[in-house]
């Protein structure tokens, strides 16, 4: 791999996938990271909450590291901070709200000493060979920035998540003056948000959002429920705008949406709201009284959102004649789980609400009319589409050629060479994904994921055997295999054909502790194979007792 005398651009989560942003650019031998974030489970993972990309191949380089730039506080692209920081241990520059989020964050983890430093919009940071620009753009998030990446071999824009909001509510509308200007200097590529290239038209503004909302909440009745993204904090403000109009007080329900609103708080934002009202206090309202302003939009089995579905909530309750309102979208993976929840809420009643009906959400990305504008104020050489599926970059790369750019697609791990001599793959980096288990990084193609994933298919079988010095048996075996059997008599057939199985047994093999535990395990896979057709985890105990 080249280390010397080129511009490239490495990515190593987020291209070719929703979720999981890590990007990195080299120039002549140094590195650049661009953001860290975190993914969701889905039906391919089930048995996985949150995943992060794996970041071994850079931190093998850490030390031509220069820093780590974060573009905005969605957990896509800082989540994974807390994780990250400590195995790089470069500086962070990031913007003033979220920088507020790391600091909770890495403070969740018990981390210090990380060294966040501020990036203000159209201020410049040295970090050579990179000159590293932050140009505000709109998004659903405050203080979301563009990064204009200048170094000897040409520029770059690197979008992160945007749109071109005219009327954003919170903060300014995307800087396109810088843009333009950008494009009159010159850029050799544009590496650009895909989520919506399939969609045509313009993605709508959080100010049309806002009137909406106020419409439909003043006509309702009974106790209102709204869930949209925690980090839209606009529409956070237009939600408890809503209620105040409509007479209502706002209750705030899910701890992701305590932490951004604190943070927001913290930056100067949401300080003109009524203070929200705590959850044991919802009870003494009158419905017409109340909006729960619910976390967990995108179906999360353990969020506000789904207890309150399941009626399991420890203080808040929804009802027949009560409304919920999904102020969101639907993250691709994730329309199973939202399904649930929409069928949970309505089983006992309750009216749902949804974007495909009413004018309760618009996108924080580029529709294809956005995308084609920002190629004319850009004007890059190259494009190079990422942050969406496959699907995704190539309709983005059909327009950005419409527009004029040589383009490619790329998948996360690829070393793309800028310059010199055009594009290039030229180059692999080692990606994976590793999973968040509690308090440690799993491989997500290690042997104790693995094992989770065939547990969940074929359920596991747990056997005990108590045996003297000989291998006689002492005690029946005991035996264990939960979410396969619901008789209890089949449980205890299939101890005593263990106990047969083992009886059966030279006495060499019953002498012999792995030879016998093997034995058993093999007995119990195929009298479970035989009658459920399953092949389940299997571990077997012995207990040798003298006698």
């Amino acid at each position: 791999m080249s280390a010397k005398g080129d511009l490239a651009f490495i990515p190593l989560g987020g291209t070719g996938e929703i979720g999981m942003n890590m990007n990195v650019y080299r120039c002549d031998g140094a590195l650049l990271a661009i953001d860290c974030g975190i993914g969701f489970g889905d039906a391919a993972n089930p048995e996985v909450e949150v995943m992060m990309p794996d970041p071994a191949w850079l931190v093998a380089r850490k030390a031509q590291l220069r820093a780590l730039v974060i573009t905005h506080a969605h957990e896509d692209h800082i989540g994974a901070i807390a994780w990250t920081w400590p195995l790089l241990g470069c500086p962070v520059y990031l913007s003033p709200f979220a920088l507020a989020v790391a600091k909770r964050k890495l403070a969740e983890r018990g981390i210090t000493g990380a060294r966040l430093l501020p990036l203000a919009p159209g201020t410049r940071i040295e970090l050579a060979p990179f000159t590293i620009e932050a140009i505000h753009v709109a998004h659903s998030i405050p203080e979301a920035y563009a990064l204009a990446i200048r170094t000897p071999h040409g520029v770059v824009l690197h979008t992160g998540d945007f749109k071109l909001d005219p009327d954003p509510l919170i903060g300014p509308p995307t800087d396109e003056a810088a843009l333009a200007a950008l494009g009159e200097e010159g850029v050799l590529a544009m590496v650009c948000d895909s989520t919506n290239a399939l969609v045509e038209g313009h993605s709508g503004s959080e100010a049309d959002v806002r009137r909406s909302l106020a419409a439909l909440v003043r006509g309702l009745s009974g106790r209102v429920a709204v869930t949209c993204f925690a980090t839209n904090v606009a529409r956070v403000e237009s939600v408890a705008l809503a209620a105040k109009a409509a007479g209502r007080r706002v209750v705030m329900a899910g701890r992701s949406l305590r932490n951004i609103v604190a943070a927001s708080a913290e930056t100067g934002y949401l300080r003109k709201l009524p203070p929200f009202i705590e959850e044991q206090e919802a009870g003494y309202l009158p419905d017409d009284a109340l909006l729960l302003l619910c976390a967990g939009s995108q179906g999360e089995p353990r969020s506000a959102l789904a207890r309150l579905a399941a009626d399991s909530h420890p203080h808040l309750a929804v009802g027949e004649d009560d409304t919920v309102i999904f102020s969101s979208r639907v993250i691709p993976g994730n329309e199973r789980a939202i399904m649930k929840v929409q069928d949970d809420f309505a089983r006992r009643g309750v009216r749902v609400m949804t974007a495909e009906d009413h004018a309760v959400h618009v996108s924080g990305h580029p529709a294809r009319d956005e995308l084609r504008r920002i190629y004319r104020l850009v004007k890059p050489r190259f494009s190079v589409p990422t942050h969406g599926e496959y699907r995704h970059m190539a309709e983005h790369a059909a327009l950005a050629e419409e527009a004029g750019a040589e383009t490619i697609i790329l998948e996360d791990g690829d070393v793309l060479r800028l310059a010199p001599g055009g594009l290039k793959v030229v180059d692999s980096a080692e990606v994976g994904r590793l999973a968040v288990d509690g308090e440690r990084l799993l491989a997500l193609s290690g042997a104790a994921l693995a094992a989770r994933r065939r547990m969940l298919v074929n359920g596991a079988v747990m056997a005990s055997l108590v045996l003297d010095g000989s291998g006689r048996l002492l005690a029946p075996p005991a035996v264990s295999a939960p979410g396969l059997f619901d008789d209890e008599r089949e449980v205890a057939a299939l101890a005593a054909r263990l106990g047969a199985a083992v009886g059966d047994l030279p006495g060499a093999i019953r002498r012999d502790d792995d030879a016998l535990r093997e034995a058993a395990r093999g007995a119990l896979r195929r009298a479970v194979n035989q009658e459920l057709h399953k092949r389940p985890a299997v571990e077997v105990h012995l207990l040798r007792v003298s006698v």
